[in-house]
C-alpha cells in the first residue's frame, strides 16, 4: 500500500447513511451541498452538533457527488477516517 493510500479518508454518501454513522459516532466531518434540501437535513444537523462533528458546505450536489466518485448529485458526504 502506498503512503497516499494509507492517508485516504473513507466516506459515506447520502443523508440516511450519514445519520446512521453519526448515531454510532463514526463521523469526523460532514460535507453538505449548498443546494441540498434543508427540510431533509434537520436530524442530521442536530446529531452533528450533539456529537461535536464539524459541518461545512462543499459546492453543489453535482460537484460533491463527482468529487467523491459518483456520477450523480450527493446532498451529504460524511468523512469517517
Amino acid at each position: 500500500m502506498s503512503h497516499g493510500q494509507a492517508n485516504q479518508k473513507k466516506t459515506i454518501i447520502g443523508i440516511k447513511q450519514t445519520v446512521k454513522a453519526l448515531r454510532t459516532g463514526r463521523v469526523q466531518e460532514v460535507l453538505l451541498a449548498s443546494d441540498a434540501d434543508g427540510r431533509l437535513l434537520g436530524d442530521l444537523l442536530v446529531l452533528a452538533r450533539e456529537n461535536g462533528v464539524p459541518v461545512r458546505y462543499a459546492g453543489t450536489r453535482l460537484e460533491l457527488g463527482l468529487a467523491h466518485g459518483i456520477d450523480v448529485g450527493a446532498s451529504v458526504v460524511a468523512i469517517t477516517e
